[in-house]
């Protein structure tokens, strides 16, 4: 019975990293040894022309969000627009589908017909992506088909994070995938700040003695993500990720090489808030922009604590 509770324990706050992009407002964030940044007021504020000038900078973009905010989401579209405008033709990649979907996504778009936006909703139906708020990330779809870019289903499943989280690296990887991805021998470092941003991000709730596992299923998402993007990388790429999986110091990023991390971009949507500013020193370059309106998210991990549902699993 421990075993079987502490499973659905793990279970739970792995959903959470899926659904959670920022630490929970007054939480304490770690410094970076990137450059400091002199307060929230620094950071440009978020606008289509200068996140697409952002991404115009290197082939590989990095483009984090904050999953719910619309009005960030609604700028990015038009800043991928603007980037295409252009002349730019990267592929597109997507945290919000899973890696193990991608054929699936490919037999849609090849058999889709119809309007953009009806062939986006069949590859969106087709790939089984659930939990995400599709409004956001259609227009993204739409561009994608419309400049006749490759979608990339990009992400380590909710499923498969959670089997990592619970009974370790191999029960979803083979030991040559896990050692080709980094997983066999996880830097202490890396696994650290790791662990210490689940901790902050789950508003010092996740009990300690599973900090390790939520953390490395977190690692073996961006190992993923890493992977999925990598045979695009001399074409270019947009991964469209959380804020979290585009950091610089502890990201996706890690896992490229030192050639391919000269030739990427870390660029931070970020919102106003107290933390902006330390958060802001681990990306290449962060824009802000107005919070968005939504639940105090600690006040919904202290209610899961006493039995009530969570997040649901991204």
């Amino acid at each position: 019975m421990r075993a079987v509770f502490r499973s659905m324990i793990v279970a739970a706050f792995v959903a959470a990293s899926a659904a959670c992009t920022t630490a929970p407002p007054g939480s304490a964030a770690p410094s970076s040894p990137r450059s400091a940044d002199n307060g929230i007021h620094a950071l440009p504020r978020l606008t289509p022309a200068r996140l697409a000038a952002a991404m115009a900078r290197e082939p590989v973009v990095l483009s984090g969000e904050v999953h719910d905010n619309a009005a960030q989401h609604a700028m990015r579209a038009q800043a991928l627009r603007l980037l295409l405008q252009g002349g730019a033709r990267p592929a597109i990649a997507f945290e919000q589908f899973d890696a193990d979907r991608q054929a699936a996504l490919n037999a849609a778009r090849t058999t889709a017909q119809g309007s953009v936006a009806v062939r986006a909703e069949r590859i969106i139906r087709a790939a089984g992506a659930k939990g995400w708020n599709w409004n956001f990330y259609r227009p993204y779809v739409e561009l994608a088909l419309q400049y006749h870019l490759p979608i990339v289903a990009a992400d380590l499943s909710g499923a498969q994070a959670m089997k990592v989280a619970m009974h370790g690296v191999s029960s979803v990887f083979a030991p040559g995938r896990a050692a080709a991805l980094g997983l066999r021998d996880i830097p202490p470092r890396l696994l650290r700040a790791q662990e210490h941003e689940i901790a902050i991000g789950h508003c010092g709730l996740a009990p300690k003695d599973m900090l390790a596992a939520i953390a490395t299923a977190q690692i073996a998402r961006d190992a993923v993500l890493a992977e999925s993007i990598r045979p695009y990388l001399s074409r270019g790429v947009v991964l469209l990720t959380g804020n979290g999986h585009a950091r610089r110091d502890i990201g996706v990023m890690v896992h490229l090489s030192d050639a391919d991390r000269a030739r990427a971009i870390s660029i931070g949507l970020l919102e106003d808030d107290p933390q902006s500013p330390e958060r802001a020193s681990a990306y290449d370059l962060a824009f802000r922009m107005p919070a968005q309106a939504r639940p105090d998210p600690c006040k919904r991990l202290r209610a899961h604590q006493h039995g009530a549902p969570l997040f649901k699993s991204h």
